[in-house]
């Protein structure tokens, strides 16, 4: 008994260090992006600037989304650790639902720029632009993903120790991309609003 109670304690650590790891990772792969977008944003080859072509509204409930979906994520984790399984099962739905709102209004945007002429080869500005938010819109994507293969496990296992664990890291990730989209939105969006 004590074997299997330290391999699971090890199992956990190792699951939870690799995480922090890879958010250590990403933390650098976004501060690039950051950079580059910084050093960039004024090159628009003669066309529009971000205050001319960015749909502030649109921004606003995508922002909106995506933080109520950090705070139903954080509901589905509590849930989860309080042996409540249907609860964990609500808020993971509500953490996908809003989430694939946000990238439904990410596309929506990327589509809207493109059809104007405003597409990512157009200038350094719009690549750069292009690059940073499509990168944090593929990471919601996976997180997307997780998200259902933890609603498709906890449906079927219940809440073992390693759903629960899992979803507690699936938790950890999703506020990260939160927080990224914080950065993203004053950045980008605000920033490029005013200036």
């Amino acid at each position: 008994m004590t074997s299997h109670n330290t391999h699971s304690a090890a199992k956990q650590s190792n699951a939870s260090l690799g995480l922090w790891l890879y958010i250590m990772t990403d933390i650098m792969v976004f501060a690039s992006l950051f950079a580059t977008y910084v050093i960039l944003r004024h090159g628009t080859n003669g066309g529009p600037d971000a205050s001319e072509i960015f749909n502030l509204e649109l921004i606003l409930v995508s922002t909106f989304l995506l933080l109520f979906s950090s705070l139903t994520s954080g509901m589905a984790n509590i849930a989860a650790r309080s042996g409540n399984a249907r609860g964990a099962l609500v808020w993971l739905g509500a953490t996908i639902t809003l989430g694939i709102g946000f990238l439904t209004l990410e596309l929506y945007e990327f589509g809207e720029l493109i059809l104007h002429g405003h597409g990512p080869a157009h200038s350094a500005f719009l690549s750069a632009f292009f690059v940073l938010v499509g990168t944090h819109g593929l990471h919601i994507l996976i997180g997307i993903i997780w998200a259902i293969a933890l609603g498709d496990y906890i449906s079927k296992k219940g809440l073992t120790p390693d759903g629960v664990r899992r979803l507690g890291l699936f938790t950890i990730f999703w506020h990260f991309l939160d927080l990224v989209w914080i950065f993203i939105f004053t950045v980008v969006y605000l920033l490029g609003a005013i200036t």
